[in-house]
């Protein structure tokens, strides 16, 4: 049982379920003591233990039904019209109950024709998980493997004995023999459902990571309607990595260097003998980060992803403010904070959103009302494509905005090839840049935010 259960921990993790070593080891602890004979205590049990989410508790307990059932060998029409004969006047004897037509006895057969002719599911059942633990079932990760991994089963199972000893009764008991052909063709589709069943286990993971990665390095503004869903639950995985990696409780600041002369007068009272001692310490200014995000028509297929990521900055650094554009600007940093992250999305779209951009007078509502909150120690972001439709962009907000913070960062979504043509003004935008970024994938984006919350830890 405990091989078991790390292959359901395995699968668990393959379903989106995160389950530390740690965790892994509470869960086998209380299994241990509610034991294994009542399947919805384990299975609650489980939940409780693994589960940190209701999302998480629902995929668990799908990958629980579908990992503790195991699929049964179908009773074929021959099993059944075996079934009918034995049941008239004649009950069929123990010792003679694999014998067809007063032939060769099944004693004489190997283990697996013995299992097939008793019909008894339980054994075959067991036979069929022996022999998935010693195939590796646990490692099939490709729908193309199903053939490798059945015929690695049957084998373990000993399929060889088996076609050895229909070749020996072929000739002297046609009637067993026939009825052992189609025990084995049952055995063959319960092999393939167990098949199906660890792929649909164990290969989930593999498949999503394909996927996530092609995706990680698909254009945003290219992204295909039926992949939207997707990619969001994409730039959803990639925020909650940042939280988890950054949101944590910061690490006490280093005592840094004994301050000598403060610790021999802090301790004259006691002869210079140093009870209390005094640190200097390196002052670090409390970091700001302020996101300017463009939500116009041009960049409607990646605000949401852009506004997503802003959601999670909320979460990681302790002072950000939000603002959102397309020809006008409005704060938007209350809305993110206070609802969910489709909430907050939708909200925002409908108010701002999918409109004609306008950089230039977006810049001057900014410069009106919020300048106030830039300082020495403030991060600026924009998010956005730089494209002003021909109106005036009024590079000189931005200088200031640059000359008045720490540093002043663009991510942009377009190719680097695109910037300057027809309405671009990045290049103009650019030359007040700290640093300019292309973020034309999920991948880049990620890197982009990343890097910049990391200088805050």
């Amino acid at each position: 049982m405990r091989e078991n259960l790390h292959r359901f921990f395995r699968a668990a993790r393959g379903a989106g379920v995160h389950v530390s070593p740690a965790e892994s080891i509470d869960a086998m602890r209380a299994v241990a003591q509610v034991g294994l004979t009542d399947r919805a205590i384990l299975r609650d049990t489980l939940l409780l233990t693994l589960a940190k989410s209701q999302d998480e508790k629902l995929a668990l307990g799908d990958c629980f039904d579908l990992f503790f059932s195991q699929p049964e060998p179908p009773q074929d029409q021959a099993e059944a019209n075996n079934d009918a004969s034995q049941d008239g006047d004649q009950p069929p004897s123990s010792g003679s109950a694999s014998e067809a037509g007063g032939g060769q006895p099944a004693e004489g057969l190997g283990p697996l024709a013995q299992i097939l002719l008793s019909q008894d599911r339980n054994a075959i059942q067991a036979a069929i998980a022996s022999a998935s633990g010693a195939a590796s079932l646990s490692d099939i990760r490709y729908s193309t493997q199903r053939g490798i991994f059945s015929s690695r089963i049957l084998d373990a199972m000993g399929l060889q004995r088996l076609r050895d000893d229909l070749d020996e009764i072929t000739a002297t008991n046609p009637a067993l023999a026939e009825r052992l052909r189609a025990a084995l063709d049952a055995l063959r589709e319960a092999v393939r459902d167990t098949v199906s069943q660890g792929l649909a286990l164990y290969a989930r993971e593999e498949a999503e990571n394909l996927r996530n990665e092609i995706l990680r390095n698909a254009p945003l503004a290219r992204i295909e309607r039926r992949q939207v869903a997707e990619m969001r639950a994409l730039i959803r995985q990639i925020a909650r990595r940042l939280r988890e990696r950054y949101s944590k409780p910061r690490k006490r600041q280093r005592r840094g260097h004994l301050d000598v002369r403060r610790t021999l007068r802090r301790n004259a009272a006691w002869g210079g003998v140093p009870f209390l001692t005094a640190w200097k310490r390196k002052h670090r200014d409390r970091p700001k980060i302020v996101a300017l995000c463009d939500i116009s028509g041009s960049v409607a297929q990646v605000s949401d992803f852009f506004l997503l990521l802003i959601h999670s900055l909320h979460e990681v650094v302790d002072d950000v403010r939000s603002f959102a554009f397309s020809s006008h600007l409005i704060e938007v940093s209350e809305i993110l904070e206070k609802k969910p992250p489709e909430e907050a999305m939708a909200e925002i779209m409908s108010t701002v959103g999918f409109g004609s951009s306008d950089y230039g007078s977006s810049l001057v509502d900014f410069e009106r009302d919020f300048m106030s909150t830039l300082t020495p120690q403030t991060t600026v972001i924009v998010l956005g494509d730089a494209r002003s439709n021909n109106l005036d962009p009024r590079a000189d907000i931005l200088r200031r905005i640059s000359e008045r913070s720490k540093r002043l960062v663009w991510l942009n979504p377009e190719g680097r090839l695109a910037w300057g043509f027809g309405d671009s003004e990045m290049p103009r935008y650019a030359t007040f840049c700290s640093v300019v970024r292309q973020c034309a994938t999920a991948q880049q984006l990620e890197r982009a935010v990343s890097d910049i919350v990391a200088t805050y830890q």
